[in-house]
């Protein structure tokens, strides 16, 4: 099985990175393109045996996925570039740009009534390292084409197939959510500096107390306040920080950072 990849920017090419790195497919089945010749170069680097084209009409020959990874401002001028040279009849679309939705999608690929299967994913960056998450949704996939999205990116993290109406929330939750960790992370290293640790000892504490709690967390299947219950002592100082977090708007900042995206 062989896949395109248009636009092999940040989130393209963490595609094509972590499904080399995990053998989703050989690299030789990976096509990347991009106008960049930084980009494409830093790709051959990374993943041996890749493939690297500028010319987009070209490199959708032959390809069984057909993945746009490129802005939703430049999605319509991408798809026009390659639609003649789209097999409908033979490839599977996927398309990663946010807030595009189905019947858009399906209006830009439109080819005088004919209409591919397309599927509407949105991933993050973590696919890099095999830790990614995706939505995705379609009205024109077969099953068995959903099936096959489930276990390809099954493989680089955890894939869902979720209604078109929560596409929104999956980003803010997945997508965008993943800079939210990073700058939780920022913060509590930053809170650790000023206690007397040095960054990188404060960092590795902070990654491994997280990882704990996502282990945790997984390993239990509970809700994370029975988790904080267990080391919540009565006047004990996690409770204080706690409330203190509370009081200056924690949860309530969280919410409202996932909300002002939708």
């Amino acid at each position: 099985m062989k896949i395109t990849i248009i636009g092999a920017g940040n989130m393209g090419g963490a595609i094509a990175r972590g499904f080399a790195a995990k053998n989703v497919f050989a690299a030789k089945d990976i096509t990347c393109c991009d106008r960049s010749d930084a980009t494409l170069d830093g790709l051959k680097k990374d993943v041996p045996g890749i493939g690297i084209s500028k010319d987009n009409a070209n490199a959708v020959k032959g390809a069984d996925i057909v993945l746009f990874a490129v802005k939703p401002w430049i999605l319509p001028s991408a798809v026009e570039e390659v639609k003649s040279a789209l097999d409908y009849k033979k490839q599977l679309i996927i398309s990663i740009a946010a807030g595009v939705g189905l019947d858009k999608l399906a209006e830009l690929f439109d080819k005088d009534g004919q209409k591919p299967q397309v599927v509407y994913l949105i991933p993050n960056i973590a696919v890099e390292v095999g830790a990614g998450v995706f939505f995705y949704c379609s009205n024109t996939a077969s099953k068995e084409n959903l099936d096959l999205i489930q276990k390809l990116f099954g493989q680089v993290g955890f894939a869902k197939q979720v209604e078109e109406k929560q596409m929104t929330a999956g980003t803010a939750l997945a997508s965008c959510g993943i800079a939210y960790v990073f700058r939780y992370i920022r913060a509590n290293v930053e809170g650790g500096v000023e206690m007397g640790f040095y960054p990188k000892d404060a960092q590795e504490i902070v990654l491994g107390t997280i990882k704990g709690a996502v282990e945790l967390l997984l390993a239990h299947g509970s809700h994370p306040e029975q988790e904080v219950d267990k080391v919540t002592t009565p006047g004990g100082i996690t409770i204080k920080g706690l409330n203190a977090m509370e009081e200056a708007g924690f949860t309530n900042a969280v919410i409202k950072g996932l909300k002002a995206g939708k």
